[in-house]
């Protein structure tokens, strides 16, 4: 298995959503793939932590203005991709 198989298959693999041969194939990979297993690791941190982590409101003046920000970055960012073509 190569690491372009590994990472198609990794959300799958984390759901536990996948066939015990493709399962057993990643397993392998993961055995002598360093890059791999750091990418697996953070993943499952960062959905730990993301699972973990409590919603915190923001008051709605710094709601808005986050969202104005980046609503013009978007726009910006858009406007700059139109006249680069």
């Amino acid at each position: 298995m190569k690491c372009a198989e590994f990472l198609k298959e990794l959300t799958d693999y984390l759901d536990d959503a996948i066939s015990p041969g493709v399962k057993r194939e990643l397993e392998e990979h993961l055995q002598w793939c360093h890059d791999c297993e750091v990418v697996l690791n953070t993943t499952q941190k960062t959905i730990e932590i993301y699972r973990n982590n409590k919603l915190y409101e923001l008051p709605e003046t710094l709601r808005v203005r986050i969202h104005s920000i980046i609503m013009t970055k978007c726009k910006g960012s858009r406007q700059s991709k139109k006249t680069s073509t």
